[in-house]
C-alpha cells in the first residue's frame, strides 16, 4: 500500500513539475513570440473619363496622365510588439515604392523605428529611427485610412513621405491613449496615437535621402482630443524650422545651395460619427522655382532667368464625409477642396507650384479584408521647373483604388 501511495504522490509531484516548467516556458517567451505582421496593398487606375493626358501629379501619384495604367501604389508589410515591457519596435517596408515614372516597385523602408517608454504607464515615450514627423493630421494619418486617395499638397508638400530620420519625444495621459485607441479600434479614421504633447529633431532631407549639411530641423506639436456629447473632436497646432539643401536642379538654374525651410499649421477634426470634417492651413517660407527677366546689353529685358529663392507658401484644405453602416457594411461619401502655392523643396529645382483642386467620392468597405474607393478629380496645377516653363494643366479624371486589408 505504501509502494502505491508513493507512486500516486510522485505523479501529482511530476505532474506539478511540468505545469511548472510550462509556467516558466510562458513567463519566457522570446522576443520574437511578440511580434504582428499585418498590411495592406492598394491596386488603382487613374484614367476613367480622364480629360488632359498632360495633367499629372510627381508626390501624388505616378501613374496619373500619359501612359499611365493599372497601378500597385502601396504594397504594405508591418511588423510591430512590444519586445519588452518598455520597448515598442515598428518596421514598415513597401514592397511598391516608385523610384519614377519609369521605375516601379522596389522595395524600400518607410518606417523603422523604436518606442523607449520612459515611466511604466507608457505616457512618455521617446521615439528613434525613421517615422512620421509630428506636423498635420493627414501628414500623420494612414494611407489605409485616408479618405481621398492622395494626401493634400498644401501639407504634404512639407515632408516627402511624411517622414524623416529623428529623435522625437511624445507624452499624454493614460486616458487620453485611450481615446486614440477608441478612434482606431471604432475606424473613425484616426492618425494613431502621436501624443498630446511632441517635439524633436530631424534630419530635413525627408525620408530615404543622405543628410547634406550640419543642421537639424526641430519640430513641435500639440494636439488635444476632446469628447463632447458624443463627439470626438481634435484640434492641433504645430510647427517646423530648419534649413534644407538642394540637390536635384537642372543645369543652368541659379540660386543658392541652402533654404530656410519653415511651416506653422493648424488643425481641427471632427470624427465621423456620422458627419466629419477635417480641416487644415499652413503658412511658411522656403525655396521655390522663379522665373523672371534681365535686361540685354541694350537695356531691353529679355534675356529669361530661372532661379531658385526663398518665398513665402500657404495652403489648406477641407474634407467633409458621412459614414454610414448598412447591414454590416460600411459606406462612406466624401468631399474635399485644396489650394496651394509655393515650392516643393524635395522636387526638381524646388518646382513651383500653384494648386486648385475639388474632389468627391464613396468608400465602401463590404468586409474588413477590402475597400473600393471611386473618386472624381477636378484639378488645376500649375507646376514649373527649369525644365518646364509656364506649365498649368487642368482637367478632370476619375480614379479608381481596390485595397486589400491582411
Amino acid at each position: 500500500m505504501r509502494k502505491v501511495f508513493t507512486a500516486i504522490l510522485t505523479f501529482i509531484a511530476f505532474t506539478f513539475s511540468l505545469s511548472a516548467q510550462s509556467d516558466t516556458t510562458k513567463k519566457e517567451s522570446k522576443w520574437y513570440d511578440k511580434i504582428s505582421l499585418r498590411g495592406y496593398t492598394q491596386v488603382r487606375y487613374n484614367r476613367l473619363l480622364e480629360t488632359n493626358k498632360d495633367l499629372k501629379c510627381e508626390q501624388c501619384d505616378r501613374s496619373w496622365g500619359d501612359n499611365g495604367s493599372i497601378f500597385i501604389r502601396r504594397a504594405r508589410l508591418i511588423f510591430s510588439g512590444n519586445v519588452h515591457d518598455r520597448v515598442y519596435i515598428y518596421i514598415q517596408p513597401d514592397l511598391a515604392s516608385s523610384a519614377s515614372s519609369t521605375n516601379l516597385q522596389f522595395a524600400q523602408i518607410r518606417d523603422a523605428y523604436f518606442d523607449l517608454s520612459l515611466d511604466a504607464a507608457k505616457e512618455f515615450r521617446l521615439r528613434l529611427g525613421q517615422s512620421k514627423i509630428p506636423f498635420g493630421f493627414e501628414n500623420m494619418q494612414s494611407s489605409q485610412n485616408r479618405l481621398p486617395l492622395d494626401r493634400a499638397d498644401a501639407l504634404n508638400s512639407a515632408l516627402s513621405n511624411e517622414r524623416d530620420l529623428a529623435a522625437l519625444f511624445y507624452w499624454a495621459p493614460a486616458e487620453t491613449r485611450e481615446l486614440f485607441a477608441k478612434v482606431a479600434n471604432n475606424k473613425m479614421k484616426g492618425s494613431g496615437d502621436y501624443g498630446v504633447i511632441g517635439f524633436g529633431a530631424f534630419n530635413g532631407q525627408t525620408a530615404n535621402r543622405p543628410e547634406l549639411n550640419n543642421n537639424l530641423h526641430m519640430v513641435a506639436r500639440v494636439s488635444y482630443p476632446l469628447q463632447i456629447a458624443g463627439q470626438i473632436i481634435e484640434p492641433s497646432i504645430q510647427a517646423y524650422s530648419g534649413r534644407v539643401v538642394i540637390a536635384d536642379r537642372t543645369s543652368g538654374v541659379t540660386g543658392a545651395r541652402e533654404f530656410r525651410d519653415q511651416r506653422i499649421a493648424a488643425t481641427i477634426n471632427l470624427f465621423p460619427q456620422p458627419f466629419g470634417i477635417l480641416a487644415e492651413y499652413n503658412i511658411g517660407r522656403g525655396p521655390e522655382f522663379t522665373t523672371g527677366f534681365r535686361n540685354d546689353s541694350a537695356g531691353n529685358p529679355t534675356i529669361l532667368t530661372r532661379s531658385i529663392e526663398e518665398k513665402p507658401l500657404e495652403g489648406g484644405f477641407v474634407t467633409i464625409s458621412f459614414k454610414a453602416d448598412i447591414a454590416g457594411q460600411t459606406l462612406i461619401p466624401f468631399a474635399r477642396a485644396e489650394y496651394y502655392k509655393g515650392g516643393k523643396k524635395h522636387e526638381l529645382d524646388a518646382r513651383r507650384y500653384v494648386v486648385r483642386e475639388y474632389e468627391a467620392g464613396i468608400e465602401w468597405q463590404p468586409f474588413s479584408a477590402f475597400e473600393l474607393v471611386a473618386m472624381y478629380t477636378m484639378s488645376d496645377r500649375t507646376f514649373e521647373d527649369g525644365a518646364k516653363i509656364s506649365n498649368r494643366q487642368k482637367g478632370n479624371l476619375l480614379r479608381l483604388q481596390a485595397q486589400f486589408n491582411y
